[in-house]
């Protein structure tokens, strides 16, 4: 018991570390522009670097928690992500803290899959099993929600270097933990040679893919199209042990559970973006009293988080998830209607509790949806698939409504253009809410038994 619990305990920290890391650097990004000499279409790269690395490996690091044993890269992974983020806190330049992102990324991407491969490993089924990923879900949402809190306090009172530094005790105190309390596994797959040549096509197809998108290129749109079509074929091509086994695609719930994340992850990062930039940008608030302002948003993930898990064990997590969609886009329409004379209880408030209350309550559901079921051998896969469609949503709604945001701003950027190109950002995320709860109505299985907790319904 004193195991799980401490199992428990790492894979707390990691989920908060790493959501942390997403959105710690918001608030910070003009100190950062000022203090290294970004320019506005570079600057964006500092958010890009860590989510494509992330998003692009996650598999690769999936796979290699199954064959190597999920400790073992579990470690590996905080152990880069603390030096990476050490490295970004002495950044000299915009291609040092660019790269220290990426390496960041890179460790994250071994170490999520392998910490939530860890929990489903020690938490099988039953109350147990929704504790645990109650516990992993607030502490993930938590991380998100304040790293915009903490981001703000430390850029204005310390400075924007200490967004970096701040991971390296978590990573740390993990990996002290991982150390004292996590139990050697035995692999779980066969060795053999990682498919890193699928990985690299993945990674660098998504990359050029964003750089198109955000320069606005046809010219990189095309190779970036024909390196993501080799991944797709190089993945059917590889019978032995390919990044993504194409059979487990077919399971209509690890389907549909990743394209509603894909859906989230695009919605949450642009709508965080969005946000920020009005509050320091229009309605000209500081750093940290901009990340006051999203401790609200904070507690509404965790209440939801909380109460997804005691919901879970009367309602079909897939029912969750609709409810949980349709009160997040409800709250990002609000949210559309800002205005640039507007304040924090009437545009901020209201809209920030309903659309964290909604996204809370879907985010255990998720995950146990694409996760239970699937074979032992596979459990890395299917969570590194999980975080992976999330964070390559994440960078792919950012660089897409981030551009159309701009397109609608126009050229001369005045508060009230700038707030007419946030408000029909935020309102395309409701939108991709709304289909994210339709992929939850007609992709996702209905459950044949009434579910207990949050156990996936059967394909």
């Amino acid at each position: 018991m004193f195991r799980k619990s401490l199992t428990l305990t790492v894979v707390a920290v990691v989920g908060f570390m790493v959501s942390l890391d997403l959105s710690v650097v918001n608030v910070g990004l003009p100190a950062i522009r000022a203090g290294l000499g970004f320019g506005t279409t570079g600057l964006t790269w500092v958010i890009h670097a860590y989510a494509l690395a992330f998003g692009g490996l996650l598999l690769l690091g999936g796979k290699a928690a199954d064959r190597y044993g999920r400790r073992r890269v579990l470690m590996l992974g905080l152990a880069l992500f603390a030096v990476a983020s050490l490295a970004g806190g002495f950044a000299q330049s915009p291609g040092q803290l660019v790269a220290a992102r990426f390496a960041q990324g890179i460790g994250a991407a071994a170490l999520a899959p392998a910490s939530l491969a860890l929990l489903t490993a020690t938490f099988p089924s039953g109350r147990a099993r929704v504790r645990a990923f109650g516990v992993w879900a607030a502490t993930n949402a938590a991380g998100g929600a304040l790293g915009v809190l903490i981001g703000g306090v430390l850029t204005q009172w310390a400075g924007w270097r200490w967004v970096m530094f701040v991971s390296v005790p978590m990573a740390l105190l993990a990996l002290a933990l991982t150390v004292r309390g996590v139990a050697p596994d035995t692999p779980v797959a066969p060795r053999g040679r990682p498919d890193a040549a699928g990985a690299v096509l993945a990674t660098t197809g998504m990359t050029v893919l964003v750089y198109a998108i955000v320069r606005q290129s046809w010219l990189w749109a095309a190779p970036a199209l024909l390196l993501l079509a080799a991944f797709v074929l190089v993945e059917r091509r590889t019978t032995r042990d390919p990044l993504v086994r194409p059979g487990l695609l077919t399971n209509r719930s690890v389907a549909g559970a990743n394209a509603y994340n894909l859906l989230v992850g695009a919605a949450m990062a642009a709508a965080f973006y969005f946000a920020s930039l009005y509050l320091q940008g229009v309605l000209g608030i500081g750093p940290a009293l901009t990340g006051v302002m999203f401790l609200p948003f904070a507690l509404g993930v965790v209440a939801g988080s909380v109460l997804a898990v005691r919901l879970g064990y009367r309602f079909p997590p897939r029912l969750l998830l609709i409810v949980g969609a349709l009160l997040t886009a409800a709250g990002f329409a609000w949210f559309s209607r800002i205005s640039p004379d507007g304040d924090f209880t009437t545009d901020i408030l209201g809209p920030s509790l309903l659309a964290s209350l909604g996204f809370g309550l879907c985010l255990a559901p998720i995950v146990s949806i694409a996760t239970a079921g699937v074979a032992p051998h596979e459990s890395g896969m299917a969570s590194g698939l999980l975080n992976s469609s999330r964070q390559i949503g994440a960078s792919l709604g950012l660089a897409v409504l981030g551009t159309t945001a701009a397109h609608r701003t126009g050229a001369i950027a005045t508060p009230a253009s700038l707030t007419d190109g946030y408000a029909s950002g935020l309102a395309l995320c409701a939108a991709l809410l709304l289909a994210a709860a339709l992929i939850a109505v007609t992709v996702l299985p209905r459950p044949v038994t009434r579910p207990r907790g949050l156990a996936a319904p059967r394909p």
